[in-house]
């Protein structure tokens, strides 16, 4: 199974988005700066935003690449306010969980 996330750092007012198969771990590798060319390098206080987890590989990229194409925060904020917007992605997506 595959997750989908975004992650937020206050203190560069940033979001990204990624996808993994075990985003605790995932996370610790983003707070740790695993990977010295990274963008989550830049800070040390990223934070869980959106989580869509129980998705395919497939599902998750495809989810992940979405996210990214729209490029707007607003959207990113909306996703984390409304569900309905949530409910509609995992739709698209073919999946059937969120936190």
């Amino acid at each position: 199974m595959a997750q989908v996330y975004v992650i937020y750092s206050p203190s560069i007012d940033s979001y990204y988005i990624g996808s993994c198969s075990d985003f605790d771990e995932r996370l610790k590798q983003h707070l740790n700066g695993e990977y010295t060319l990274a963008f989550t390098k830049k800070a040390a206080d990223w934070q869980e935003y959106i989580l869509f987890d129980n998705l395919s590989y497939s599902q998750a990229r495809q989810m992940e690449v979405h996210i990214k194409k729209m490029k707007s925060r607003k959207y990113l904020v909306n996703l984390k306010q409304y569900e309905e917007m949530r409910l509609k992605l995992l739709e698209k997506f073919g999946a059937d969980s969120s936190r």
